[in-house]
């Protein structure tokens, strides 16, 4: 893009840093999404080992618990893989911005 002004190409500082926070911010938001999703597969998880050990007396043949526990590994690697690109990118502009922005950009 032209400056006209200058007669040059025009920086844009602020195009970056606003794709840097957005890309930040749906990170943070991404993990949080994760997160949650694990925290109730994991309860669902519970849920099914007390119901289990309740009705010792009842066979059940479907059991649902593997799918749940391969759902459970695959999140925790989703959001061990998300953490480590949110502080890459954190790292990354660790120079220009200090460590409170990531308070505000959660926020």
């Amino acid at each position: 893009m032209q400056n006209p002004e200058r007669g040059g190409i025009a920086n844009q500082p602020d195009d970056r840093n606003d794709a840097y926070h957005s890309v930040v911010t749906d990170l943070v938001s991404l993990i949080g999404h994760v997160q949650a999703s694990l925290r109730l597969v994991e309860q669902a998880i519970a849920r099914e080992a007390s119901a289990g050990s309740r009705e010792a007396d009842i066979i059940v043949l479907d059991d649902v618990t593997p799918p749940f526990v391969k759902a459970a590994e695959a999140l925790k690697a989703c959001d061990a893989d998300l953490g480590i690109a949110l502080r890459s990118l954190l790292d990354s502009k660790a120079p220009e911005h200090h460590p409170g922005n990531l308070e505000r950009i959660r926020a």
